[in-house]
């Protein structure tokens, strides 16, 4: 459940500031996008993707072992208590999840898709490594829907192919740093039929790359795939949001075309370099609105559970009991009383025409 409303406090200019220079260094992508976002959406995206970064680090640094997990569960439970913690991540995420009614079950699952890392979960199957790109990737796709005003089910569930499309475009990108640290996330059963048993055992040359890169690219293609069905839900998201979105869209996108045109992601990393990612965003700034054709296509299963919790907040009797911000029509009703009880107050029998 979001937070009661006495339990919010307004976002500070010192706790944004900081929010900002958090996804500032942590990713200049993001960061240009995000300049493409109105204000109202882009601080809270900011308090979004600093929660994701604390979240990220905390496991990393504490070694990823459960007293970390521990320490990060309660601290997300405190934040929804109303509690949270004196720290500019805490509180400003705190705000952003009260004021946009983001089910704790979101953030929750990003944090168990962090403990399947620090337990160096591996992943059989496609659907299995969707599993976790949606715990890790698709909520930060659900919470930035979410904080854009939109809550209907196809809109979000197009929203978490876009972050799983990312996330696996992540996984491609870093196929041999991933391997260097003992880390696997291609799915066993591709790694079996290739007569691989590990990716760590992969040679730095020879005909293991190939088959690796032959792996890497079907992975693109899957992510190909997601960030075609993830177009209709842009088209439905406030006209003056698209351009962020699709920048991001674009820019991880590239990534993906760096590696198919031969950058070999075992030896090295894709990188876009600022121009070009400047230049994406301009592009992004200036395309037509995308088609609603597909909007309705199911959730991934994957990421069914993500769309569900929203749903279920919506049903919630705390919710209710008032009329829903996010409602336009809700919110036109309130504005029209509010401004009928200004001009009553002004009129000399203001209070009995208020009454009546």
């Amino acid at each position: 459940m979001p937070l009661p409303s006495n339990a919010r406090s307004p976002l500070t200019p010192r706790d944004c500031a900081q929010c900002r220079q958090s996804i500032r260094q942590g990713s200049h992508s993001f960061f240009i996008a995000s300049l493409l976002l109105p204000v109202d959406v882009r601080e809270p995206a900011y308090a979004i993707y600093a929660f994701c970064r604390m979240a990220d680090d905390m496991i990393d640094q504490a070694g990823g072992g459960p007293e970390a997990i521990a320490e990060l569960t309660a601290r997300l439970d405190n934040i929804y208590r109303g509690r949270p913690a004196n720290h500019f991540v805490d509180r400003s995420f705190a705000e952003t999840v009260a004021r946009f009614a983001i089910p704790q079950a979101i953030p929750a699952a990003l944090i168990e898709g962090l403990a399947w890392d620090a337990d160096g979960r591996t992943y059989d199957t496609l659907g299995d490594l969707e599993n976790y790109a949606a715990r890790v990737a698709g909520t930060v796709g659900v919470m930035m829907t979410l904080v854009m005003a939109r809550r209907d089910p196809f809109v979000l569930a197009r929203a978490a192919d876009l972050g799983v499309a990312m996330q696996l475009t992540n996984i491609a990108r870093d196929i041999g740093e991933d391997a260097r640290a003992g880390r696997n996330y291609l799915p066993e059963e591709w790694l079996r039929r290739e007569g691989l048993s590990k990716i760590a055992a992969i040679k730095p040359d020879g005909a293991r790359s190939e088959t690796v890169r032959r792996m890497t690219l079907r992975l693109l293609d899957r992510a190909e795939f997601l960030y075609d069905r993830a177009l209709p839900g842009i088209a439905e998201l406030p006209a003056d949001c698209r351009r962020g979105i699709q920048a991001s869209r674009l820019l991880y996108h590239a990534i993906g075309d760096e590696i198919r045109a031969g950058v070999d992601s075992i030896h090295e990393r894709a990188i876009i370099s600022k121009r070009r990612k400047i230049s994406l965003a301009l592009k992004a700034a200036a395309m037509p609105l995308p088609s609603p054709d597909g909007l309705n296509q199911p959730s991934l299963p994957a990421t069914r559970f993500l769309i569900d919790a929203v749903e279920a907040e919506a049903r919630s009797p705390r919710l209710e009991t008032l009329p829903p911000w996010w409602r336009y029509d809700a919110r036109v009703v309130r504005m029209l009383q509010l401004l009928g009880a200004f001009k009553a107050r002004r009129e000399p029998d203001g209070a009995a025409q208020l009454e009546g």
